[in-house]
């Protein structure tokens, strides 16, 4: 038997086929998709059949005799094989290929699930390249390194998003039970001498779609694939960029193809007329939603903003307000998620702000029902945290209020200058919140804090012990490597769903009809539903007329349907309340692209000093530039031939184990305590004036939100690992005299003036750029 699988391989080996390699299997003689291995019966009769026709073709063919006599030899060995009991199972996979299919172990929810974005990939990508702006990595000599060039604005090669699979689908695919794919699969159009086409567009997105299913392919789910992917479109998938029409669209039609594998059948039709659709990825008890946030975004030229009903974008928040409220009747929640990120700041904004400020509506009333949002676009690690007290109800009811155009629109992309002043922004906004009530003080009674001041006489103010004026979104890292290459992977809780069906069994049953459901729906109108913060100020003018000065009334839109808020006997949702689905941590991987690719570099004639003050500012600047040439430059590479090492993902952080994060789970109330502790800013006084007003979580002592560095020492990381609790630092910088100080003939060395960084705010911006800043030039984008 030895001798015959040994000639099998060679005859095996002989056989050519033209065209680029596709996934198989790694002894691939039986010429059969694995599913007909499970019948031995049927394989026997179809090999015997086959044998007959090849001996047959041999003598119709004698131009090819040895390729169907190696083809018939290969039949009639695989037969012996079978026969003599050796082919039990599908056999192994190829190293370095993923299967199309493969055989299915019994599944079951493991609580994770994986986030992708912004994958970019460039067909026109070249190792060794020039990373300059004419150039983008396409050509010239220069630094660009074989899985990507790192810290630069030039696309992912295809190496590196073949690799990021084949990772996943070793290290993720039995790991998790279901991905979230937020867009931008296609290059950016910043070649002028290689501009995008429609067919280069496509096909891209259409080689990634593959990639996903070839590596969840199961030969035994009723859907071919494993767990499900719920993709969507991002603001490069389309041509131009940034630019849909109102649907049907030739690009909508193009995607109900190119995702059919990942839009259920039920949900076409919606998909087909706008882009949006929905996926139970735990059939019952946990929905998906897909928002095509292209109609959201300011920069989309094709269409207006959300008021007027006859715009894309409020047709996509009606269908949104009545499926979440089917979600409700349902007893299920959803995780929403999109390309571009609701991002806004007191100056700037990417969603139209009629689009905004209904979502932000929509999130609150269905606060019971909404998990979390996911986003991508930005490429910077961070999260956000809209204020339902930002909810202007008379914009929302007066589409003709010229009042919604008062922030500018964010670029499109980020320079490190822009995303750092957008950061600052956000944490000017921050620097404004008090600590939630569960985190300050000496909480008791679900979180009261009666350490505050003594309230007034009169109706007692309502506790937010659940932090439910806020709502939370994550905007997730890319795969290109605008910094490193990033994979983020959330864990949910799963108790009590452990006898749930699964999404690839549930297949056969019949799905609920939404058209019947909302049929039943009770949806209030304006005049009838606002919400409890509206009807409170209602209350008191009526109470009170002779206090207040008759107002105008604007004429109401009468389309302008809200849906009721939360029952009030019902408990806080999963966003605000460790429940079952709610979200419990993430660990954040990325791919140091600086060590895998191994480069060698030649030495610059001229390189800034360490100490050369102008040198380090002038480098620093040029690093602010629009067009990023990447972390090595404009250096050329020694060695001919790149020499990359193997290419792997590795854990940057875990908010399990973060010590300056200190998440106990990513509730909104979490995040408002992170955001608040991120806004302290630092102050002229000494370091022990604002050591008290942040509470040590673990009550080890550690309250100090300062870190203390002499600015005479090494700029880097200063600090130890066992003062990763310290929340803050500070920069001691000496004076330069020498002999007598200010007051008298002594040198005091007590005597030092000191900058003071916000340590969190430095670990926040660290995450932010993935680990790529230096920890000086970090400093100098805090501004402390």
């Amino acid at each position: 038997m030895a001798l015959l699988a040994t000639l099998l391989i060679v005859v095996s080996g002989s056989r050519t086929r033209p065209g680029p390699p596709k996934p198989s299997l790694k002894l691939n003689f039986l010429s059969l998709e694995p599913p007909a291995l499970v019948c031995p019966p049927c394989f026997l009769a179809a090999q015997y059949n086959l044998l007959c026709k090849d001996l047959f073709n041999q003598n119709a063919r004698p131009e090819a005799p040895f390729s169907s006599f190696s083809m018939a030899l290969q039949r009639i060995l695989g037969l012996t094989l079978l026969c003599y009991g050796v082919i039990a199972s599908p056999l192994g996979f190829a190293s370095g290929t993923a299967p199309a299919f493969r055989a299915a172990s019994p599944r079951k929810l493991h609580g994770r699930f994986l986030h992708i974005t912004d994958l970019h990939p460039d067909s026109f990508y070249k190792p060794h390249s020039s990373t300059a702006e004419e150039d983008a990595c396409h050509r010239g000599n220069g630094s660009a390194g074989t899985y990507g060039t790192e810290a630069s604005d030039c696309d992912a090669p295809y190496a590196l998003v073949n690799a990021t699979f084949d990772w996943i689908a070793v290290n993720l695919r039995d790991q998790i039970d279901f991905i979230v794919w937020t867009g931008d699969s296609a290059r950016h159009d910043s070649d002028e001498e290689i501009p995008r086409t429609q067919a280069q567009v496509l096909d891209s997105n259409r080689y990634v779609a593959d990639k996903f299913a070839n590596i969840l392919g199961d030969a035994t789910a009723d859907r071919g694939l494993v767990i499900p992917v719920v993709p969507t479109f991002g603001n490069n998938d389309i041509l131009p960029h940034n630019i849909m029409m109102p649907g049907p669209n030739k690009w909508l039609k193009y995607y109900t193809d190119v995702w059919r594998r990942f839009i259920p059948e039920e949900q076409r039709h919606s998909f087909e007329f706008g882009g949006w659709f929905y996926v139970e990825v735990i059939p019952g008890r946990l929905a998906v939603f897909s928002l095509n946030t292209l109609y959201f975004f300011d920069r989309n030229a094709g269409v207006d903003d959300c008021a007027k009903p006859s715009e894309p974008g409020y047709k996509q928040l009606e269908w949104l307000r009545i499926q979440l409220q089917f979600m409700r009747e349902r007893g299920m929640k959803a995780i929403l998620m999109g390309h571009v990120p609701p991002a806004r700041t007191d100056s700037k904004q990417l969603w139209s702000e009629p689009c905004w400020q209904k979502y932000t509506l929509w999130l609150r009333q269905f606060r019971d029902v909404v998990v979390i949002g996911l986003y991508g676009h930005m490429n910077i690690d961070h999260f956000l945290l809209q204020d339902t007290r930002d909810i202007d109800m008379a914009l929302l009811s007066d589409p003709t209020n010229d009042a919604f155009s008062t922030r500018e629109v964010m670029e499109d992309e980020l320079s490190i200058e822009s995303a750092t002043d957008y950061l600052h922004e956000l944490r000017d906004n921050w620097s404004k919140l008090n600590r939630p009530p569960v985190f300050a003080g000496k909480p008791d009674d679900l979180g009261e804090d009666k350490s505050k001041k003594k309230k007034k006489k009169g109706k007692k103010a309502k506790k937010d012990v659940w932090g439910e004026r806020y709502q939370l979104s994550f905007v997730s890292p890319s795969i290109v490597p605008t910094y490193f290459p990033s994979l983020r992977v959330f864990e949910y809780n799963i108790s009590g769903l452990e006898s749930t069906p699964l999404w690839k069994d549930a297949f056969k049953q019949p799905p609920v009809q939404a058209d019947d459901a909302q049929k039943h729906l009770v949806l209030r109108d304006l005049s009838d539903s606002l919400v409890t913060e509206s009807k409170s100020k209602q209350d008191k003018s009526k109470k009170k007329p002779k206090h207040k000065k008759p107002k105008d009334k604007k004429p109401k839109d009468p389309k302008l349907v809200i849906p009721d808020p939360p029952s009030k006997s019902s408990p806080p949702g999963p966003a605000y309340s460790a429940q079952t689905l709610s979200l419990t941590g993430y660990t954040q991987y990325f791919a140091n692209l600086t060590f895998i690719n191994n480069l060698t570099l030649e030495d610059q004639s001229i390189s800034p000093k360490e100490n050369d003050e102008f040198s380090l500012l002038e480098s620093f600047t040029d690093w602010l530039l629009r067009w990023r040439r990447g972390k090595h430059g404009d250096k050329k590479p020694k060695n001919p031939e790149p020499q990359p090492r193997d290419f792997h993902f590795e854990v940057e952080y875990s908010t399990f184990e973060d010590k300056i994060y200190r998440l106990g789970d990513l509730t909104v109330n979490s995040f408002v305590d992170l955001a608040y502790r991120i806004g302290q800013k630092t102050k002229k006084s000494s370091v022990n004036a604002i050591s008290d007003q942040v509470e040590d979580e673990d009550g080890d002592g550690d309250v100090d939100e300062f870190e203390v560095e002499d600015d005479d020492t090494d700029d880097s990381d200063a600090e130890s690992d066992d003062d990763e609790d310290s929340e803050f630092e500070v920069d001691d910088k000496k004076k330069k005299k020498h002999g007598k100080g200010a007051k008298g003939g002594k040198d005091k060395k007590k005597k030092k003036k000191t900058k003071k960084h916000n340590k969190t705010w430095l670990h926040f911006l660290n995450h932010a750029f993935v680990g790529t800043v230096e920890r000086r030039d970090l400093k100098k984008f805090a501004r402390d």
